[in-house]
């Protein structure tokens, strides 16, 4: 088939695309969020403080100061379907050092690895979204990678419900999040193989030039790009810092058993599930993106003091917070390629996502020495208060940056994020 005549990939295709590169997220996101519901356990059976424990996930966050920077260049100029093989393979092998022994310094060491190829992983597959539905269904097309992504949360968080019997030992749960590591590598493999296909067949549109991304370039973004970043850093330090720690604290402050524990911190993830995709779609049909930030940035504010000071059931801020997470994302990251060219939109979210690693190395590290700090336990849960109102500062400078980003692109200046919409004109 000759240039000429070649089409662009039918929707079907497309979307095929989008769900197996989202199961090499989905088993990225099951090995994060594994060690939630393992924190007693650890604390328990090896000894574990709240210190060590916020270690295990800023660690994996700490190299992604340097390597996820490093991973976006790649991304660009290795391109997408060997960067995510790459990866996808790093995951696997850091979610297998951290199960084989029950010491710090090696389990710290498997998320440190882990680390490296997760988040730029996420970068990868994030770009290849781009790639694929820039110009169409990119927010919804974000939102559903997202929902199947945080399916593996989903079911990390659950898993002392469905796989109990594993949670007599701690290395149970790791051996699990093994087995699902491996998705990153099916799914990177079966997206090389379609990518491939579609290379050969179908008009893949505008080529990213990769040999001319330079490390000036990161001078380059604009002022919209910095405050999409700033808000990015302190939204997720407000959210996966939290937890890091939520299931100890409901069993801990709030009586919770663990399986209702996990259950309570899921909502969170059964929210974003469902309402990232439909936000998605509903700013790919509205705009108004920065105005819809600032309203998620908002409803976060509220919550972590409603869990410290009241006895309002924890459904209700956990919901309320499920909102949030999903409204914020879901036009977050698809803003960006709105805001940066295409030939630099994995050196940006590269950029953005090595930003966003130092608040959350930082703030998994405050939130653990103010829990020890504050002699946090069963028996003392007013100590858990400090890292709320950590949280809860982290959500008044969000509204703080989204207010900003949305002046700014009402002005001349602005790109169009309030403005255009899927298959629109600004």
């Amino acid at each position: 088939m000759t240039d000429a005549v070649r089409r662009p990939p039918s929707t079907f295709y497309r979307w095929a695309v989008l769900i197996f590169i989202s199961l090499a997220m989905f088993g990225n996101y099951y090995v994060y969020d594994c060690v939630e519901p393992v924190a007693d356990l650890l604390t328990r059976q090896l000894g574990f403080t709240d210190a060590n424990i916020g270690l295990l996930q800023a660690i994996y966050s700490m190299p992604n100061v340097v390597m996820v920077l490093v991973g976006g260049i790649l991304v660009d100029r290795m391109g997408v379907r060997k960067a995510i093989l790459l990866f996808g393979t790093t995951c696997l092998i850091g979610a297998a050092l951290t199960a084989s022994a029950g010491v710090l310094p090696v389990m710290a060491a498997g998320r440190l690895v882990f680390g490296m190829g997760a988040e730029s992983l996420i970068v990868a597959i994030t770009t290849a979204v781009a790639k694929w539905f820039r110009g169409r269904e990119l927010s919804f097309a974000f939102g559903i990678n997202l929902m199947i992504a945080r399916g593996g949360t989903w079911l990390a968080q659950n898993s002392p419900t469905w796989a109990k019997g594993a949670y007599a030992s701690w290395r149970g749960p790791f051996l699990i999040s093994v087995a699902f590591a491996t998705l990153c590598v099916i799914g990177a493999l079966v997206y090389w193989a379609m990518e491939s296909y579609a290379e050969r067949h179908y008009e893949l549109g505008q080529a990213a030039a990769t040999d001319k991304v330079v490390f000036k370039d990161l001078f380059h973004f604009g002022r919209s790009f910095w405050y999409v970043v700033g808000l990015c850093v302190v939204f997720y330090s407000a959210i996966f810092p939290f937890e890091t720690f939520a299931v100890k604290y409901f069993q801990y402050a709030h009586g919770a058993t663990l399986e209702r524990a996990g259950f309570l911190l899921s909502i969170l993830t059964m929210c974003t599930m469902f309402g990232t995709p439909l936000f998605g779609a509903l700013s790919d049909k509205v705009g108004k993106r920065a105005l819809l930030m600032t309203m998620g940035s908002v409803l976060l504010i509220p919550v972590y003091l409603m869990m410290a000071y009241t006895h309002v059931s924890l459904y209700v801020p956990m919901a309320m917070m499920g909102v949030a997470f999903s409204l914020v994302p879901a036009i977050m990251w698809p803003s960006v390629a709105y805001l940066v060219e295409q030939p630099k939109l994995g050196t940006a979210y590269g950029l953005m996502t090595m930003i966003q690693n130092i608040g959350l190395a930082g703030f998994n590290l405050a939130i653990g020495w103010a829990n020890d700090a504050s002699h946090a336990s069963a028996i003392n849960p007013d100590g858990y208060r400090t890292g709320m109102w950590i949280f809860s500062i982290l959500g008044f400078l969000g509204v703080g940056f989204s207010f900003l980003l949305r002046q700014r692109e009402m002005g001349p200046h602005g790109h169009g994020l309030e403005t255009i919409t899927a298959g629109g004109k600004q």
